[in-house]
């Protein structure tokens, strides 16, 4: 029988509940507001009182309102028809629902019950299974997606039947186990998954094997993000963060993209919607978002709804990482979670941590960025979550409690300056600042020794130490004069320059300069160490300057012509004649 309750007290979206038998956390509850269910769960219990967030507005809401506890969690519902659809952090499908808005107390069906999918079987009668074993396939988009043993089943089932092939719905039974009490089980083609719980059906968890390429070459080359590895990318407003996202989603790879936009401005969630429906994978030539799926919280939503949001997002990932396919989540930003993670710890007088937020953000934040990784299936093979988050700190401060805290969660750091944004360097991201901790492993020095060539690091680690060492000749000379400083400040300098203008500042927008591969990015960095390592004689600084100009130009130029091309190939031939004019 459910726990019933009464509303004692209301705080925004915070409520107060009498509560008349035992409930736990996470627990979802339906207040009752004049006939209308509005859906919350339980964040603290405190003897006979419950706390609840609801996910809807409350006005009109009144003490003494009912209370029903559900007995479950907020879950997701899982199975074929997840990719290419729009959902809120409650999973309420935006494309299905009439109107522009989404009523209070009315929730959307995620997955379609009519469309018929073709089912291939893929275990046989007799077959020991466990959960996230795989029964079946069909075939979403041209992605295969696997029927699996629900992760909720415990010990080792017989498979009794699995249907032939042919087209099912997604409520047809698919297959009948019979479980260790010779008891039998239906399974259809979906299942449900409790979204902050994480879900488990694999092996084994190693370090990451191998990096995930991107194709922007301030993160492929300097600080390569692991394949099922965790980054973040914190920036003030304007620096590029979501533009970089948009990037590395379409160029990254991998065979699933999730889209979390958490407490972003509507106004930049339309435009996910509008954009992404028209981008063009260019692995597969195909649409992107025949492989992507958008959950969206925009910052007029209830801010429980923000936490929701990216939970969801991120059980979709595990779901997909089941099947072994390799799937990217994007969160942009986890700052709103944070802020309402501390707005509701503020609406229960917690006792606060720094700047206000929750004394145990840093917990929350590290438990979450743990879900990603690269897991080993109970069949061999091999699935993986690779986590990107943005992070808005409030004037740019990356001193702040939500980017100190993801810094000790996250393994990548990819720190988006606003004096490069302002010099329009785009990507803006400070080549000095960040990092990325994956080039400590040695299972990724050895991938790099044999995907690029042997020594790669060191030579990434020679081009970071030039660019370190220019930016101490622009403070010298800044601080002494053009005039006051040696000759080979300046060189110093411009050495660097060419190293940020021709190969770290590239063009999201353009055809192929967008999109660099890693034998390109070789190529590249190894023709601009050449030039660096080259020594120059020059009479003033003006010379040095006017010459090294030169080179940025014809390199940029290069940038965005097809490698290989005739009018690639003249560039590098002017590049030739500009050098035999000056240096040894």
């Amino acid at each position: 029988m459910s726990t019933l309750g009464k509303v004692t007290g209301i705080v925004s979206n915070l409520v107060t509940v009498q509560v008349d038998g035992p409930v736990a956390e996470n627990e979802l509850c339906h207040i009752n507001l004049r006939g209308t269910d509005l859906l919350a769960e339980v964040i603290k219990v405190n003897g006979d009182k419950a706390s609840v967030q609801v996910f809807e507005s409350t006005r009109g809401l009144r003490g003494g309102d009912q209370v029903v506890f559900l007995g479950r969690m907020l879950e997701a519902t899982l199975g074929p028809g997840l990719l290419s659809s729009i959902y809120d952090g409650l999973q309420n499908d935006l494309t299905t629902m009439d109107g522009v808005f989404l009523k209070r107390g009315e929730y959307t069906d995620p997955l379609n019950h009519e469309t018929k999918w073709d089912f291939t079987p893929l275990a046989q009668s007799g077959d020991k299974v466990v959960a996230a074993d795989w029964l079946g396939e069909v075939k979403e988009g041209w992605l295969p997606h696997k029927i699996m043993v629900p992760f909720s089943f415990k010990g080792t089932y017989t498979v009794k039947e699995v249907v032939p092939a042919g087209q099912y719905t997604i409520d047809d039974t698919i297959a009948t186990l019979i479980d260790e009490e010779g008891a039998e089980v239906k399974v259809t083609m979906t299942q449900k998954w409790p979204v902050k719980v994480a879900i488990k059906g694999y092996k084994e968890k190693p370090r990451p094997q191998k990096i995930m390429e991107t194709g922007v070459r301030v993160i492929d080359s300097f600080d390569p993000i692991a394949e099922g590895g965790t980054g973040f990318i914190p920036g003030p407003f304007g620096c590029g963060k979501t533009v970089l996202q948009h990037a590395i989603a379409k160029q990254g790879e991998a065979d699933v993209i999730v889209m979390a936009a958490c407490g972003e401005r509507a106004n930049e969630v339309v435009e996910i919607f509008t954009e992404f429906p028209e981008l063009i994978d260019p692995h597969t030539g195909r649409h992107l978002m025949e492989r992507t799926t958008i959950i969206c919280n925009t910052s007029n939503m209830p801010v429980a709804a923000r936490e929701a949001s990216v939970y969801t997002a991120m059980t979709i990932c595990e779901y997909y990482r089941a099947m072994g396919l390799r799937c990217l989540l994007l969160a942009d930003s986890t700052s709103r979670w944070a802020q309402a993670l501390r707005e509701m710890s503020n609406r229960m007088e917690e006792l606060p941590g720094a700047d206000a937020f929750p004394v145990d953000l840093s917990s929350i934040i590290s438990n979450f960025y743990a879900r990603a990784g690269m897991v080993v299936l109970n069949n061999g093979q091999t699935g993986a979550v690779t986590f990107i988050g943005t992070v808005s700190p409030a004037g740019g401060n990356l001193k702040e409690p939500v980017t100190e805290s993801t810094k000790k969660a996250a393994r990548c750091f990819y720190a988006l300056e606003q004096n490069r944004a302002d010099q329009k360097r785009y990507p803006a991201v400070n080549p000095i600042e960040s990092y990325s901790k994956y080039l400590e492993y040695p299972e990724i020095v050895s991938y790099l020794d044999e995907k690029i060539e042997k020594g790669w690091v060191e030579k990434v680690s020679r081009a970071k130490t030039l660019v370190l060492r220019g930016k101490e000749m622009a403070d010298q000379i800044n601080i002494l004069g053009d005039d006051g400083v040696p000759m080979s400040y300046h060189e110093s300098f411009w050495k660097s320059e060419l190293i940020d203008y021709a190969f770290l500042q590239q063009d999201a927008f353009d055809a192929v300069d967008s999109l660099c591969p890693l034998e390109r990015q070789k190529y590249m960095l190894d023709l601009i160490l050449e030039i660096c390592d080259r020594s120059f004689s020059f009479d003033n600084y003006e010379d040095c300057r006017a010459y090294f100009k030169r080179l940025i130009n014809v390199l940029r130029q290069m940038n965005y012509c097809k490698w290989g091309s005739e009018e690639f190939n003249n560039y590098r031939a002017q590049l030739n004649s500009i050098l035999d004019e000056n240096g040894n």
